[in-house]
Protein backbone atom coordinates (compact mmCIF):
# COMPACT_ATOMS: atom_id res chain seq x y z
CA UNK A 1 0.00 0.00 0.00
CA UNK A 2 1.44 3.63 -0.67
CA UNK A 3 1.20 6.45 1.32
CA UNK A 4 -1.76 7.40 -0.88
CA UNK A 5 -3.70 4.44 -0.48
CA UNK A 6 -3.37 5.00 3.58
CA UNK A 7 -5.18 8.89 2.56
CA UNK A 8 -7.65 7.68 0.82
CA UNK A 9 -8.46 4.60 3.52
CA UNK A 10 -8.34 6.88 6.12
CA UNK A 11 -10.89 9.45 4.74
CA UNK A 12 -13.54 6.87 4.17
CA UNK A 13 -12.47 6.14 8.09
CA UNK A 14 -12.50 9.64 9.25
CA UNK A 15 -15.93 10.51 7.79
CA UNK A 16 -17.63 7.33 9.09
CA UNK A 17 -19.18 6.36 12.60
CA UNK A 18 -17.81 3.25 13.15
CA UNK A 19 -15.65 0.65 11.53
CA UNK A 20 -18.32 -1.21 10.21
CA UNK A 21 -19.65 1.72 8.46
CA UNK A 22 -16.48 2.23 7.52
CA UNK A 23 -15.93 -1.33 6.12
CA UNK A 24 -18.86 -1.25 3.80
CA UNK A 25 -18.26 1.62 1.99
CA UNK A 26 -14.21 0.15 1.40
CA UNK A 27 -15.67 -3.36 0.88
CA UNK A 28 -13.83 -4.81 3.62
CA UNK A 29 -14.29 -6.71 6.78
CA UNK A 30 -14.15 -4.93 10.15
CA UNK A 31 -11.35 -6.74 11.14
CA UNK A 32 -9.31 -6.18 7.72
CA UNK A 33 -10.62 -1.77 8.83
CA UNK A 34 -9.14 -2.43 12.35
CA UNK A 35 -5.72 -4.09 11.56
CA UNK A 36 -4.91 -1.23 8.57
CA UNK A 37 -6.10 1.57 10.78
CA UNK A 38 -3.78 -0.13 13.46
CA UNK A 39 -0.73 -0.33 10.79
CA UNK A 40 -1.10 3.50 9.52
CA UNK A 41 -1.15 4.18 13.20
CA UNK A 42 1.76 2.69 14.09
CA UNK A 43 3.76 4.38 11.38
CA UNK A 44 2.49 7.67 12.23
CA UNK A 45 3.64 6.84 15.82
CA UNK A 46 -0.01 7.89 16.83
CA UNK A 47 -3.58 7.10 17.64
CA UNK A 48 -5.97 8.06 15.03
CA UNK A 49 -9.21 6.76 15.93
CA UNK A 50 -10.52 5.62 19.12
CA UNK A 51 -12.53 2.73 18.65
CA UNK A 52 -15.43 0.84 20.84
CA UNK A 53 -18.06 -1.78 19.66
CA UNK A 54 -20.56 0.31 17.61
CA UNK A 55 -18.53 3.57 17.55
CA UNK A 56 -15.44 5.28 16.28
CA UNK A 57 -14.35 8.59 17.25
CA UNK A 58 -10.86 10.74 16.26
CA UNK A 59 -8.22 11.90 18.54
CA UNK A 60 -7.50 15.12 18.23
CA UNK A 61 -4.76 13.99 16.06
CA UNK A 62 -6.59 12.15 14.26
CA UNK A 63 -8.53 15.43 13.94
CA UNK A 64 -5.52 17.24 12.48
CA UNK A 65 -4.97 14.19 9.89
CA UNK A 66 -8.49 14.12 8.81
CA UNK A 67 -8.93 17.50 7.37
CA UNK A 68 -5.66 17.49 5.94
CA UNK A 69 -5.91 14.22 4.44
CA UNK A 70 -10.27 15.57 3.13
CA UNK A 71 -8.16 18.22 0.95
CA UNK A 72 -5.59 16.23 -0.31
CA UNK A 73 -8.22 13.25 -1.40
CA UNK A 74 -10.10 16.10 -2.97
CA UNK A 75 -7.53 17.96 -4.94
CA UNK A 76 -6.13 15.01 -6.20
CA UNK A 77 -9.62 13.70 -7.88
CA UNK A 78 -10.20 16.77 -8.91
CA UNK A 79 -6.60 16.65 -10.70
CA UNK A 80 -7.33 13.13 -12.18
CA UNK A 81 -10.66 14.10 -13.63
CA UNK A 82 -8.97 16.96 -15.17
CA UNK A 83 -5.85 15.30 -16.74
CA UNK A 84 -8.00 12.53 -17.87
CA UNK A 85 -10.36 14.43 -19.78
CA UNK A 86 -13.32 13.71 -17.84
CA UNK A 87 -13.81 16.78 -15.91
CA UNK A 88 -17.06 17.24 -17.03
CA UNK A 89 -18.54 13.85 -15.89
CA UNK A 90 -19.25 14.17 -12.06
CA UNK A 91 -18.22 10.81 -10.34
CA UNK A 92 -18.27 9.47 -6.62
CA UNK A 93 -20.35 8.51 -3.81
CA UNK A 94 -22.42 11.08 -2.03
CA UNK A 95 -24.44 10.79 1.42
CA UNK A 96 -26.93 12.70 2.18
CA UNK A 97 -29.69 13.11 4.93
CA UNK A 98 -32.95 14.41 5.46
CA UNK A 99 -35.94 14.52 7.30
CA UNK A 100 -38.54 11.95 6.28
CA UNK A 101 -41.00 14.01 5.02
CA UNK A 102 -39.23 16.74 2.70
CA UNK A 103 -36.21 13.59 2.05
CA UNK A 104 -39.66 11.27 0.46
CA UNK A 105 -41.55 13.95 -1.35
CA UNK A 106 -38.87 16.26 -2.72
CA UNK A 107 -35.23 15.58 -1.98
CA UNK A 108 -34.81 11.83 -2.65
CA UNK A 109 -37.18 12.57 -6.59
CA UNK A 110 -34.74 15.12 -7.44
CA UNK A 111 -31.44 13.54 -6.44
CA UNK A 112 -33.07 11.23 -8.54
CA UNK A 113 -32.93 13.45 -11.44
CA UNK A 114 -29.54 13.91 -10.52
CA UNK A 115 -28.19 10.40 -10.52
CA UNK A 116 -29.88 10.18 -14.52
CA UNK A 117 -27.53 13.14 -15.72
CA UNK A 118 -24.88 11.78 -13.85
CA UNK A 119 -24.80 8.09 -14.07
CA UNK A 120 -21.52 7.71 -12.72
CA UNK A 121 -22.59 9.22 -9.21
CA UNK A 122 -23.71 6.86 -6.48
CA UNK A 123 -25.82 8.35 -4.25
CA UNK A 124 -26.99 7.14 -0.90
CA UNK A 125 -30.01 9.33 1.16
CA UNK A 126 -30.88 8.75 4.97
CA UNK A 127 -34.08 9.69 6.39
CA UNK A 128 -34.73 10.14 9.42
CA UNK A 129 -37.28 12.63 12.26
CA UNK A 130 -33.78 13.23 14.24
CA UNK A 131 -31.14 15.14 13.04
CA UNK A 132 -27.60 14.02 12.87
CA UNK A 133 -24.83 15.66 14.62
CA UNK A 134 -23.32 17.18 11.31
CA UNK A 135 -19.46 17.94 12.80
CA UNK A 136 -19.48 13.82 13.73
CA UNK A 137 -21.28 11.96 11.13
CA UNK A 138 -20.31 11.41 8.00
CA UNK A 139 -23.03 12.60 5.85
CA UNK A 140 -21.71 14.84 2.62
CA UNK A 141 -25.03 17.18 2.84
CA UNK A 142 -27.67 17.59 5.20
CA UNK A 143 -30.88 19.11 4.16
CA UNK A 144 -31.79 21.23 7.39
CA UNK A 145 -35.18 23.20 8.12
CA UNK A 146 -33.25 26.06 9.93
CA UNK A 147 -30.09 27.59 10.17
CA UNK A 148 -27.70 25.96 11.52
CA UNK A 149 -24.95 27.82 13.56
CA UNK A 150 -21.69 25.98 12.48
CA UNK A 151 -18.74 27.88 11.20
CA UNK A 152 -17.09 24.01 10.58
CA UNK A 153 -19.87 24.09 7.81
CA UNK A 154 -21.18 26.14 5.00
CA UNK A 155 -25.20 26.33 4.71
CA UNK A 156 -26.17 27.49 1.96
CA UNK A 157 -30.06 28.37 1.05
CA UNK A 158 -31.99 26.03 -0.61
CA UNK A 159 -35.43 27.53 -0.12
CA UNK A 160 -37.35 30.26 1.48
CA UNK A 161 -39.68 28.36 4.23
CA UNK A 162 -41.90 29.71 7.62
CA UNK A 163 -43.90 27.77 9.88
CA UNK A 164 -47.85 28.37 10.12
CA UNK A 165 -50.92 27.56 12.46
CA UNK A 166 -53.19 25.30 10.43
CA UNK A 167 -56.54 23.50 11.47
CA UNK A 168 -59.07 21.85 9.17
CA UNK A 169 -63.00 23.23 8.50
CA UNK A 170 -64.32 20.58 10.54
CA UNK A 171 -62.17 22.19 13.50
CA UNK A 172 -63.39 24.87 12.82
CA UNK A 173 -66.78 24.42 12.68
CA UNK A 174 -66.76 23.36 16.33
CA UNK A 175 -63.83 25.47 18.25
CA UNK A 176 -63.81 29.65 16.96
CA UNK A 177 -60.63 30.11 15.31
CA UNK A 178 -58.00 31.94 17.75
CA UNK A 179 -58.18 35.88 17.38
CA UNK A 180 -54.84 36.38 19.30
CA UNK A 181 -51.93 33.94 19.97
CA UNK A 182 -52.86 33.59 23.27
CA UNK A 183 -55.90 31.95 22.84
CA UNK A 184 -54.47 29.08 21.15
CA UNK A 185 -54.40 27.88 24.88
CA UNK A 186 -57.60 27.14 24.47
CA UNK A 187 -56.92 24.85 21.78
CA UNK A 188 -56.07 21.24 21.08
CA UNK A 189 -52.48 21.63 19.83
CA UNK A 190 -51.44 18.98 17.67
CA UNK A 191 -47.59 18.61 18.73
CA UNK A 192 -45.05 17.52 16.24
CA UNK A 193 -42.01 16.66 17.96
CA UNK A 194 -39.15 17.85 15.75
CA UNK A 195 -35.10 18.06 15.90
CA UNK A 196 -34.17 18.73 19.69
CA UNK A 197 -36.14 21.97 20.25
CA UNK A 198 -38.81 22.77 22.64
CA UNK A 199 -41.61 21.43 20.22
CA UNK A 200 -44.78 22.86 22.37
CA UNK A 201 -43.40 26.24 22.02
CA UNK A 202 -44.87 27.82 19.13
CA UNK A 203 -43.09 31.19 18.01
CA UNK A 204 -44.60 33.78 16.00
CA UNK A 205 -43.30 37.21 15.65
CA UNK A 206 -39.53 37.81 14.53
CA UNK A 207 -36.43 39.59 16.00
CA UNK A 208 -37.09 41.65 19.04
CA UNK A 209 -41.00 41.07 18.50
CA UNK A 210 -40.76 37.37 18.74
CA UNK A 211 -43.55 35.98 21.00
CA UNK A 212 -43.51 32.13 21.87
CA UNK A 213 -46.29 30.62 23.72
CA UNK A 214 -46.76 26.92 25.21
CA UNK A 215 -49.23 24.99 23.73
CA UNK A 216 -50.46 21.81 25.11
CA UNK A 217 -52.84 18.81 23.17
CA UNK A 218 -53.66 15.27 23.66
CA UNK A 219 -51.94 13.98 20.33
CA UNK A 220 -48.18 14.40 19.91
CA UNK A 221 -45.73 12.36 17.22
CA UNK A 222 -42.52 12.74 15.77
CA UNK A 223 -44.04 12.35 12.04
CA UNK A 224 -45.39 15.15 10.46
CA UNK A 225 -47.88 12.74 7.72
CA UNK A 226 -49.32 11.53 11.23
CA UNK A 227 -49.44 15.10 12.72
CA UNK A 228 -51.13 16.68 9.35
CA UNK A 229 -53.43 13.82 8.70
CA UNK A 230 -54.93 14.19 12.27
CA UNK A 231 -55.24 18.05 11.26
CA UNK A 232 -56.68 17.10 8.19
CA UNK A 233 -59.12 14.83 10.39
CA UNK A 234 -59.94 17.71 12.83
CA UNK A 235 -58.62 16.77 15.64
CA UNK A 236 -56.83 20.01 16.59
CA UNK A 237 -54.58 22.84 15.08
CA UNK A 238 -50.79 22.23 14.07
CA UNK A 239 -48.12 24.00 13.27
CA UNK A 240 -46.41 22.79 9.93
CA UNK A 241 -44.17 24.09 7.30
CA UNK A 242 -45.51 25.77 4.48
CA UNK A 243 -43.20 23.33 2.10
CA UNK A 244 -45.99 20.78 3.29
CA UNK A 245 -49.01 22.30 3.93
CA UNK A 246 -49.35 25.08 1.05
CA UNK A 247 -50.82 22.82 -1.34
CA UNK A 248 -53.78 22.20 1.75
CA UNK A 249 -54.33 25.74 1.89
CA UNK A 250 -54.76 26.37 -2.04
CA UNK A 251 -57.14 24.07 -2.36
CA UNK A 252 -59.43 24.81 1.16
CA UNK A 253 -58.22 21.26 2.87
CA UNK A 254 -56.51 23.19 5.28
CA UNK A 255 -56.85 26.77 6.51
CA UNK A 256 -54.30 28.82 7.98
CA UNK A 257 -55.13 30.75 11.73
CA UNK A 258 -53.64 34.29 12.61
CA UNK A 259 -52.69 35.02 8.64
CA UNK A 260 -52.02 38.89 10.14
CA UNK A 261 -49.36 37.85 12.72
CA UNK A 262 -45.86 36.86 11.30
CA UNK A 263 -44.00 33.37 12.07
CA UNK A 264 -40.41 33.11 12.07
CA UNK A 265 -37.93 31.97 8.97
CA UNK A 266 -37.47 28.33 8.53
CA UNK A 267 -35.77 28.22 5.28
CA UNK A 268 -34.72 25.05 4.28
CA UNK A 269 -30.24 24.58 3.86
CA UNK A 270 -28.13 22.52 2.69
CA UNK A 271 -25.22 22.06 5.33
CA UNK A 272 -21.90 20.55 4.01
CA UNK A 273 -18.05 21.00 4.38
CA UNK A 274 -16.85 24.30 5.07
CA UNK A 275 -13.15 22.92 3.63
CA UNK A 276 -11.75 25.09 1.14
CA UNK A 277 -11.94 22.07 -1.58
CA UNK A 278 -15.36 20.74 -1.15
CA UNK A 279 -15.65 17.88 -4.06
CA UNK A 280 -17.46 18.98 -6.90
CA UNK A 281 -20.30 16.43 -6.91
CA UNK A 282 -21.38 17.61 -3.57
CA UNK A 283 -21.51 21.42 -5.14
CA UNK A 284 -23.00 20.41 -8.25
CA UNK A 285 -25.58 18.41 -6.09
CA UNK A 286 -26.37 21.53 -3.81
CA UNK A 287 -26.54 23.68 -7.20
CA UNK A 288 -28.83 21.19 -8.40
CA UNK A 289 -31.28 21.21 -5.36
CA UNK A 290 -30.73 25.08 -5.28
CA UNK A 291 -31.81 25.35 -8.78
CA UNK A 292 -35.20 23.08 -8.27
CA UNK A 293 -36.22 22.50 -4.85
CA UNK A 294 -38.08 26.38 -4.84
CA UNK A 295 -39.96 25.52 -8.19
CA UNK A 296 -41.67 21.75 -6.74
CA UNK A 297 -42.80 23.21 -3.50
CA UNK A 298 -43.95 26.59 -5.00
CA UNK A 299 -45.74 24.97 -7.79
Amino acid sequence: MTQFDDLEFFDVVARSSSLTQAGRELGMSVSSVSKRLSQLEDRLGVRLVQRSTRRSTLTPEGERYAAGVSVIVGELAELEESVSGHYAELRGRLLIHSSVGLGRAHIAPLMAKFVADNPRVDVDIELSAKPPNLSDAPFDIAIRVGLLQDSRLTAKLLCRNRRVAVASPKYLADHPAPRAISDLREHNCIVLRQDEGDFALWRFGSGIGETAIRVAGNMISNDGDIATQWCIDGRGVLMRSLWHVQPMLDDGTLVQLLPCIDTPPADIYAVYSAAAQVPRRVQAAVDHLHAHLAGRLHA
